[in-house]
């Protein structure tokens, strides 16, 4: 798990690209790059949501199995 967590943070870096259309779309509006970074920033906050919702699912779930074996 411990391999896997750092393999993941390692990766973090190059998770940062952008869609084509996102990617014309910053660079026909940012002057001084701003707007790309912001927008970048939010494609990033957006594909993180599921996982952390996956990942308090998850507890949840294992914490119920576990109260059912104590």
């Amino acid at each position: 798990r411990v391999v896997l967590i750092l393999l993941f943070v390692a990766c973090i870096s190059s998770a940062e690209a952008q869609c084509v259309m996102c990617k014309a779309v910053a660079e026909d509006s940012a002057s001084g790059g701003g707007v790309g970074r912001g927008l970048n920033s939010g494609i990033i906050y957006l594909m993180g949501i599921p996982y952390m919702l996956f990942a308090v699912l998850y507890f949840v779930f294992y914490r119920k199995k576990a109260n059912f074996r104590g």
